[in-house]
């Protein structure tokens, strides 16, 4: 497969990565606004709920690329618990842990429809912009229990405690507004404690709107990282006992072996680009590997309260108001 000669390549040799002797990078470009739209291309590889978004962002610098990926961790908001507020916790599990377990717990509530928490705003917050939840577990020995049993769940009563253990309190309108399975936690089965005969959990937690620049909890991904497209050609055939080397050398799926046993590239786009084909001497010639310099292969997960693709759009358009804010600025200059 031949290289396309419009297409800016890093070339990855063994100890070094060398630029393509007739892309200049971006040292020598001058930013032209027609020239990025011809360029930019968005291009939807994957969306599906157990791999997430995988889709290809194209033509544009990595300063762009690179800002997508911060807004997406760092500055499309969503909903978390704020403060705990411990009336009874008799479990081993120290206060100050248990409140940043809660934390941390993921909740599905839309942050679009609730408000940013001011100065002004009280501590118990209003309808618009709090959410409030409680947790009340208390731990005892089944009374049918015999003395031989040996299985937890057949000797105590509540004593492993779950995410499903809390129960939402609608403040206001809430009620007539939202259902308790769309500002709940998104799933019932996080262990938050083990408990004992005697031990009890009694919490009121409050979760507000908030950014992942200001704490992890708020943010809406559980990942979101980009990667450069590979490009593997081959030099000269490799056949035989060589070829299923070569094969072994890169990430599963990306070379193939026809029915003459002949190495091809299948799929270069998942390969890892290790080097390992380096190690072989006899087989570093037949390969030259190399990365498109403006094609960002991306990848985000998103931890539930909104899609992977809304989350994408979301940070679209902080980057959008972060330009007009910043163009406002200058013409008032």
């Amino acid at each position: 497969m031949p290289a396309n000669k419009e297409q800016p390549l890093l070339y990855m040799e063994e100890y070094k990565v060398k630029q393509d002797p007739q892309d200049y990078g971006l040292a020598d470009e001058v930013f032209n606004m027609d020239v990025f739209k011809s360029k930019l291309q968005v291009v939807i590889v994957r969306n599906d709920e157990e791999n997430g978004l995988e889709f290809d962002l194209i033509g544009v610098y990595p300063a762009i690329a690179n800002a997508f990926r911060r807004l997406m961790l760092s500055e499309v908001p969503s909903m978390a618990i704020e403060k705990v507020y411990i009336y009874n916790n008799t479990s081993i599990i120290q206060d100050e842990v248990l409140a940043h377990r809660m934390g941390l717990l993921p909740l599905r509530a839309d942050p679009r429809l609730f408000a940013y928490r001011t100065e002004e705003s009280t501590e118990q917050g209003t309808e618009q912009d709090t959410l409030e939840y409680e947790l009340k577990v208390k731990c005892t020995r089944r009374k049918d229990a015999n003395k031989d049993q040996s299985n937890f769940d057949d000797i105590y009563k509540n004593h492993k405690v779950y995410s499903g253990h809390l129960k939402w309190l609608p403040k206001g309108k809430q009620g007539q507004i939202y259902s308790e399975s769309s500002v709940g936690c998104i799933h019932e089965d996080i262990l938050i404690a083990q408990l004992r005969p005697g031990h009890e959990l009694d919490l009121r937690l409050i979760a507000v709107k908030g950014l992942g620049k200001d704490h992890a909890k708020f943010s809406p991904v559980a990942t979101a990282y980009y990667r450069l497209l590979p490009q593997i050609n081959l030099t000269r055939e490799v056949t035989g006992k060589d070829a299923y080397l070569l094969q072994s050398c890169f990430s599963p799926g990306v070379i193939g072996i026809d029915e003459n046993e002949c190495a091809y590239v299948k799929d270069a786009r998942y390969d890892s680009c290790s080097r390992n084909v380096y190690r072989y001497p006899h087989l570093a010639d037949a390969v030259t590997m190399a990365r498109v310099r403006d094609h960002y292969i991306f990848n985000v997960e998103s931890v539930g309260a909104l899609k992977p693709e809304v989350i994408f759009l979301e940070a679209v358009k902080v980057l959008k108001k972060k330009c007009r804010s910043f163009i406002d600025e200058i013409e008032a200059e």
